[in-house]
């Protein structure tokens, strides 16, 4: 179903080689107003400072295919194109090129290889590996609560489905990472709508809390309210808190959605359900979404996971 994924995210700001402007008259390093992307590759400084750390890595992607046309983009630098999360600002652009005998660095770019034949996608001329292949390679190499959300990100798309990425992965000869690839897979599922959620899912699991439902529906006083997180039988709601919907620019409309969360909440406790709320730094470290289920009464069934738990947020590949 790759072939079916939307179209690649384009740059964020403008780009512009400096080699194709030579009407610009003094070389473009010694304008302030410049930053510099990569070598002979600049931006717009004030916008470059505005960006997010993963608007600044995907303009890196850009700027790098713009003096590299024929570049096949793959793990990180595929999944920014894809507009699948990324994780704080990555240290390196990756490549795939299944001509080399082994995969190589230098600079800040990955070259990476493979003995199972491989797929490119073509947009516009950008090249990159197809949706299905960014989710199992990054699998194998991103830790697993941020893995997890890549792969739940995708499966949201319908561009591709479950039973592909395990058709994928079992097709594939490359044996690293691959306990950490089969759990990732054993538990992606398209209805966690957000990276939070999906972290918070990971997090779940290695306290040792219940297996959780997720996107219940409450009927209530006649109305329907959904919930993030479910436990039935423990009578516990969980709900993660990811602040986009409390739109700082429109002060109206985020007092009106305060005051539509706490209708919900009040009717769900009416109807005898106990409340958890953490947001995206309580999963990441942990505490603030286990002190929440705990207090809402939620039991530890299972051994708890301390080693996954302590490198949550933590992440090599990135800045």
């Amino acid at each position: 179903m790759d072939a079916d994924s939307p179209a690649f995210r384009g740059a964020p700001l403008p780009l512009f080689a400096a080699a194709e402007s030579p009407s610009l008259g003094s070389h473009p390093s010694r304008d302030p107003q410049l930053h510099r992307i990569r070598p002979g590759v600049y931006t717009e400084r004030d916008g470059w400072a505005a960006l997010p750390p993963w608007d600044r890595y995907l303009l890196r992607v850009h700027a790098f295919r713009l003096v590299n046309a024929d570049a096949v983009f793959s793990h990180e630098s595929a999944a920014a194109l894809h507009g699948l999360p990324t994780f704080g600002h990555p240290r390196h652009i990756h490549l795939f090129d299944g001509r080399r005998a082994r995969s190589v660095a230098y600079g800040d770019v990955r070259v990476h290889t493979s003995a199972d034949r491989r797929r490119a996608l073509d947009r516009g001329g950008i090249r990159c590996s197809p949706l299905s292949d960014v989710v199992v390679d990054l699998a194998r190499v991103l830790p697993p609560a941020f893995a997890l959300a890549v792969t739940d990100a995708a499966l949201r798309t319908g561009a591709v489905t479950s039973a592909e990425l395990h058709d994928l992965a079992a097709a594939q000869r490359n044996p690293r990472g691959r306990r950490k690839l089969d759990w990732v897979l054993a538990r992606g599922d398209p209805r966690s709508e957000s990276v939070g959620e999906s972290v918070s899912r990971a997090v779940m699991e290695w306290c040792g809390f219940p297996a959780v439902d997720l996107q219940t529906e409450h009927r209530v006083g006649g109305r329907a309210y959904r919930s993030d997180f479910c436990w039935p039988e423990h009578r516990v709601v969980g709900e993660f808190d990811g602040w986009t919907k409390y739109d700082r620019h429109d002060p109206e409309a985020a007092a009106e959605a305060v005051r539509a969360e706490k209708t919900r909440e009040d009717a769900l406790r009416r109807a005898g359900w106990r409340i958890a709320r953490w947001d995206y730094v309580g999963a990441l470290r942990v505490d603030g979404l286990r002190d929440a289920l705990r207090a809402a009464g939620l039991p530890v069934v299972s051994r708890v996971d301390g080693r996954n738990l302590r490198g949550v947020g933590l992440n090599p590949r990135s800045e």
